[in-house]
């Protein structure tokens, strides 16, 4: 009999922002990050700069119509104190990559 899948492999229930975009309501949140990953990537939205326009290249994502809504999700705390609050995040505007793990957490059930 095959192991339960656990920690990172474990399939989580996605929120339904994030459920759309992905067109599946469940999937680990290693393949989450992978999916929005390939998104970005495809599309060309990294920045080297804060706000800065899409270069396909750096540490900021830049938020377009389709990422807008999940990024908005995301109001959390981290276990050091550091609040990530995505809520008011407008289209073309930039998150770090640092904070990809947040936006994930914010989208899951």
């Amino acid at each position: 009999m095959a192991d339960e899948p656990k920690g990172l492999n474990k399939p989580v229930k996605l929120k339904a922002d994030l459920a759309s975009f992905l067109g599946t309501s469940e999937l680990p949140r290693t393949e989450i990050t992978k999916k929005l990953w390939d998104y970005i990537k495809g599309e060309g939205l990294q920045t080297k700069t804060e706000n800065g326009k899409a270069e396909n290249a750096g540490k900021y994502i830049v938020a377009d119509a389709k990422l807008l809504p999940i990024f908005r999700n995301t109001f959390s705390t981290s276990k050091s104190g550091k609040v990530t609050d995505l809520r008011n995040l407008n289209e073309g505007q930039t998150i770090n990559m640092m904070q990809m793990a947040a936006v994930v957490g914010a989208n899951v059930e």
